[in-house]
């Protein structure tokens, strides 16, 4: 029996192999550094990422849980506390929908914009500008290019399990 480490397929599965320990270290080091680039404002990673959300234009009326949900790729339980936090903070507001009583919206306040605007966003992009310092607009733009073509690749696996999902749930009940 051949070894399936060795050869092309070896090479390409050694290489995807040390890619997603490398993007699995670069996601805890942007938790960690970016974190604190923020701290000042109270703020984390995950919470600068559902400011970020909102501050987009299409979300100025707010966005559902579930739409804040898929958009940032989280579950509603674990947005669910963080909205919470949020909340408590003065940074969202959480209101019934207008169209459905039963979901709920969530909108950024007005000091929620002023921290995400006035305090955090300088400190974002000097993140930004710190990390990629040696980097060109042609590597950042391969790096967005390559790292997009992996989340699509991601999220057509996804959807085919939950496709599977669905067709053994339906089997299972009739």
């Amino acid at each position: 029996m051949a070894n399936p480490m060795t050869g092309p397929l070896g090479t390409k599965t050694d290489l995807a192999n040390r890619l997603f320990f490398r993007l699995y270290q670069c996601a805890n080091m942007l938790h960690k550094t970016g974190s604190r680039a923020v701290e000042h404002e109270g703020l984390t990673t995950q919470q600068w990422a559902v400011l970020g959300a909102l501050s987009r234009e299409k979300s100025q009326v707010g966005m559902s849980i579930g739409e804040l949900a898929r958009y940032l790729m989280v579950s509603r339980q674990n947005l669910s506390g963080l909205i919470s936090r949020m909340e408590r903070d003065g940074h969202v507001a959480v209101a019934a929908s207008g169209h459905d009583r039963r979901s709920r919206v969530v909108t950024m306040t007005e000091t929620g914009r002023h921290v995400w605007q006035d305090l955090a966003l300088p400190k974002i992009y000097g993140y930004y500008d710190a990390i990629l310092a040696d980097f060109s607009v042609n590597d950042v733009t391969h790096t967005l290019h390559y790292l997009l073509k992996i989340l699509e690749n991601m999220q057509r696996l996804d959807a085919e399990r939950l496709t599977a999902e669905d067709g053994e749930e339906a089997k299972a009940m009739s």
